[in-house]
């Protein structure tokens, strides 16, 4: 049962969640003024939940969003959905998953800074450019890690605990006990059986919470979780990718079953989007084509197919990457530094920057903020799946000692 100050934090969540979805906000924000100026009102705010699930969409609205895999494929442009079996799949697939623990542990310990705050640790690191782990400094600005921290350099000894992994294991657990015909059913079943609560967060644990009181999905997604449209399910995406690579809208048919547990409109695209991506990866030359390829399997008339077109679009005019990123911050730095829409579209422009270079492609999307541990990890899984190995960097691989550490139940 969530008491009164939770309901209220989450129904101002929902207030800017719902003025994003494009619905008519005025009377709920009136309505929630007076219930939270009455306590906050656990029976004011709960009716207000229900007053906002009635909110119709402001006229002229010009996306359509819908949340059903159906109406995704009816919105799809026109583009490849099986692009062939790739060569070498094995060691594409070390790249991959190595990239995506490498990309992980750069964007770890500054995950939620700026790009100006990062830029401040890497002065102080003595790094123009992020081509190694944070090392340990002495006079470090405020928000960098202590010196025993198990993230920097000097005490690196495994890929640590992190969401990004976790997901990506139990994954791995639900297409070994389910096969590809796993159901969403059986993805909340794995949750409730190998996630601790406290190892989930924003939309998986309103899920979870809803899972546990016997709501099922993809309700699940909808009842009190304004987060809905948040990165959970993108970071969630990776392994549909590997197991169908070179089949984009295979790839994004799984990342479907696994998003719709948690998440509704561009929350599942972004998963869609990004399991796309790293099938195609497996088999296109650039990253170019692959974003393409993955943005075929979304629907074009939703804010992140619109976004992703732009990001095309300024990266190939822009001088540098800073430069496509201002045009990011600008048009889409208002949504919350963990959306899906935001995040997305610096995971393109590490890619679409990166020259064909794992490192340039990860020390971007990591550099640039936001979300940097997801982004780093999403863009690591693509270039390692695009290039093998071998173009990871020893540096890098070396001292995760081919470990992995995991929260959860089981798989320690």
């Amino acid at each position: 049962m969530l008491c009164a100050q939770e309901l209220a934090t989450l129904a101002r969540d929902e207030l800017k969640q719902l003025a994003e979805e494009g619905r008519q906000v005025e009377g709920l924000a009136e309505a929630l003024k007076v219930a939270l100026a009455a306590g906050p009102d656990e029976d004011l705010l709960r009716a207000w939940f229900k007053l906002a699930e009635r909110s119709a969409s402001r006229p002229n609205w010009p996306y359509k969003e819908p949340s059903s895999l159906e109406q995704i494929r009816e919105l799809r442009p026109d583009g490849p959905r099986y692009l062939g079996r790739p060569q070498n799949w094995q060691q594409k697939l070390l790249g991959a998953w190595l990239g995506r623990c490498v990309g992980c542990m750069m964007g770890k310990p500054v995950e939620g800074r700026t790009k100006e705050e990062i830029r401040a640790y890497l002065d102080a690191a003595g790094m123009k450019w992020l081509n190694d782990y944070l090392p340990v400094v002495h006079r470090r600005p405020q928000g960098y890690p202590p010196p025993d921290s198990p993230l920097l350099r000097e005490n690196i000894t495994r890929s640590v605990r992190d969401d990004d992994t976790d997901y990506t294991v139990l994954a791995l657990h639900i297409a070994q006990q389910h096969g590809p015909d796993f159901s969403a059913a059986d993805v909340a079943a794995e949750w409730l059986d190998h996630l601790p609560y406290h190892r989930v967060y924003t939309a998986e644990r309103c899920a979870y919470r809803n899972l546990v009181a016997g709501i099922e999905p993809p309700q699940s997604a909808r009842v009190l979780n304004p987060y809905r449209e948040w990165i959970g399910a993108q970071i969630r995406a990776d392994l549909w990718g590997y197991w169908a690579a070179g089949w984009p809208e295979k790839a994004a048919e799984l990342a479907f079953r696994d998003a719709c547990i948690s998440h509704t409109g561009n929350g599942i695209y972004g998963a869609m989007f990004a399991a796309a991506l790293i099938s195609a990866s497996f088999v296109t030359q650039s990253p170019r084509q692959a974003i393409e390829a993955a943005m075929a399997q979304i629907p074009a008339t939703s804010r992140l197919y619109q976004a992703l077109g732009r990001c095309l679009e300024w990266a190939e005019k822009a001088r540098n990457w800073t430069s496509t990123f201002a045009k990011i911050k600008r048009h889409y730095g208002g949504y919350h530094p963990v959306h899906t829409i935001n995040n997305a579209c610096i995971v393109a422009m590490g890619l679409l920057h990166s020259r064909g270079d794992f490192l340039r492609a990860v020390a971007i999307a990591v550099q640039a903020g936001w979300d940097t541990d997801c982004n780093g990890a999403t863009v690591g899984s693509a270039m390692g799946a695009m290039l093998g190995p071998e173009a990871i960097p020893h540096h890098l691989v070396a001292p995760l000692n081919d470990t992995l550490e995991t929260g959860l139940a089981g798989f320690g």
